[in-house]
């Protein structure tokens, strides 16, 4: 909680040209480094089967008649897709749009919880209460408004869609041969009704597990107005507790998601 003050007051206090920098070095004093957590957006980025995938089409590249470089690009996807935000209106009618939710729930202490152990077993595990309850045993109570983020180790497989999604076929058929860890619906609920969470995230296609129907990890947060952060990439560079996340995404207007560029500021336990 005092990290949180520190970096809010930072940020939001009277200094308008407070950055980024100033504001993490505010909480960990200066031994600090950023960590992107996004996939970068290409034409081997991972979509859902029944997404349109991203596209980029070349309008100008070269040298001008004017003699200097110029460069511009359309680009065009789905919103559901790489590293991307899912905003509660996905799952839950009337709930927030991806360019209403509250910068408070875009930013906040990361809370990492690791089950690489369990997911190298079973591709198809369910993060559960008691997953929650083991971080908690070793590090104290999940704090209000903090980003959970689920470790599962799947963004190892990036950009190889068989071992990331369990199937190279898209379509509608492809769905139901989805295979990779997910929230399970109870630990969803306790998260809404026993913590304060601003956000979840995880580094797989789903915040729900691959053979999910019911989709009901989704249907819990975002009744409850907490946004996802799907595909998110490095987890493993984050510890347990400590780092700071900021995850903004593009701002549609009632969109029901969109691509999201989210980093963490890690404290620096050595070195300069």
């Amino acid at each position: 909680m005092r990290q949180t003050i520190l970096l809010l007051c930072a940020v939001i206090a009277c200094r308008p040209e407070t950055t980024p920098q100033d504001a993490a070095a505010a909480v960990f004093g200066g031994r600090f480094e950023w960590v992107d957590l996004s996939h970068p957006f290409s034409d081997s980025t991972i979509y859902w089967p029944t997404a349109k995938p991203f596209r980029r089409e070349t309008v100008a590249e070269g040298v001008t008649p004017g003699g200097y470089f110029y460069a511009a690009y359309n680009f065009s996807a789905a919103e559901h897709g790489g590293t991307h935000l899912d905003a509660p209106v996905h799952f839950a009618q009337g709930r927030l749009t991806a360019d209403a939710i509250p910068l408070s729930r875009l930013m906040g202490p990361a809370v990492v919880v690791d089950v690489r152990d369990s997911a190298a077993i079973n591709p198809d595990y369910l993060v559960g209460t008691a997953d929650l309850e083991r971080w908690e045993t070793a590090h104290g109570r999940i704090p209000d408004g903090a980003i959970l983020l689920l470790r599962t180790g799947w963004s190892a497989r990036w950009p190889d869609r068989l071992r990331y999604l369990g199937t190279t076929d898209t379509g509608a058929a492809a769905t139901t041969r989805l295979h990779f860890p997910g929230l399970d619906s109870a630990a969803a609920r306790w998260l809404v009704t026993q913590r304060r969470i601003a956000a979840a995230g995880l580094d797989t296609p789903s915040i729900d597990h691959g053979p999910s129907t019911g989709f009901w990890a989704h249907r819990i947060l975002m009744a409850a107005d907490i946004p996802a952060f799907e595909n998110v990439a490095s987890l493993d560079r984050l510890p347990e507790t400590g780092a700071w996340i900021v995850a903004l995404p593009m701002k549609i207007g009632g969109g029901s998601g969109g691509p999201l560029r989210i980093v963490a500021a890690v404290p620096r336990t050595a070195g300069p």
